[in-house]
């Protein structure tokens, strides 16, 4: 299905490119035929690091101590996680050179923007949350009755109803709170109930896509272009523009007869 999906927004956008690209002035397209620039990457120090923290979020999720630290139910193997995650970035700002920065344009008001905003959605996720887990006696009583029909799930409707939620919410709240609607038991949804896990991972990975915030990288980019003078959509200009060219997509990947990883329907 990440296949699919991805191979064809990658078609799409080649399609567009090569479009927009002829339609430029003149002069611009023969200076890019008869230029050519030299790509370097610089910094290779942050290689290794990148690789650290792939492993530390690896790892971290795969040992299980089983130590409450007792203050605010933090767990010893996410304190380490965020420790090192936080030395690797101090190792990084020291030791990658400051001209590589400047000649990037590197500043620290558009992750400052994402900060503030994903923080005030994180926290305002909170009471949701709690409102799920008291499930069929909780104020979300009925968004369990659209994604259940008697004990069995509903892949179709977790997979829309997550992505759509994610597209304004963010991906990951999202993915924790359907992860929690489905009952939120690991081992049960990575065995007997891995299409529904699945239709929750694809939905809300999807359809963040659809928004400047569904997805951190989304208002990241919107920030630093911004930042740089660069005229960018408006929130809902975005959305349509979006919504126009994935939504046909996600409706193909729920009729396609896909091989039974993902029983959407």
């Amino acid at each position: 299905m990440t296949c699919l999906i991805a191979g064809l927004v990658l078609a799409i956008f080649i399609v567009v490119d090569a479009w927009c690209y002829r339609d430029e002035h003149p002069h611009v397209v023969s200076h890019h035929r008869m230029q050519s620039t030299e790509v370097r990457i610089r910094g290779w120090l942050n290689v290794p690091l990148i690789a650290t923290i792939v492993a530390t979020i690896v790892l971290s999720s795969m040992w299980r101590p089983a130590i409450d630290i007792g203050f605010a139910g933090l767990r010893l193997e996410n304190v380490l996680r965020d420790m090192i995650l936080t030395g690797i970035a101090i190792v990084s700002l020291r030791l990658t050179s400051q001209e590589h920065r400047n000649a990037n344009g590197f500043s620290w008001e558009p992750i400052r923007e994402v900060a503030k905003l994903f923080a005030g959605i994180f926290i305002c996720i909170v009471p949701v949350l709690a409102m799920l887990q008291a499930g069929s006696r909780g104020s979300f009583a009925w968004l369990l009755g659209l994604t259940t029909d008697g004990d069995a799930p509903r892949n179709l409707a977790y997979f829309w109803l997550s992505g759509a939620l994610s597209a304004f919410l963010d991906n990951a709240p999202t993915y924790l709170m359907f992860f929690d609607l489905a009952g939120g038991n690991a081992d049960t949804l990575m065995g007997p109930l891995a299409g529904t896990l699945a239709a929750i991972s694809l939905g809300a990975v999807f359809m963040g896509a659809l928004t400047y915030v569904g997805n951190a990288p989304n208002f990241m980019v919107y920030a630093i272009a911004e930042e740089r003078g660069i005229a960018m959509p408006s929130f809902f200009a975005y959305l349509g523009w979006a919504a126009l060219i994935l939504l046909p997509l996600f409706v193909l990947l729920t009729v396609l007869p896909i091989p039974p990883i993902l029983k959407l329907s």
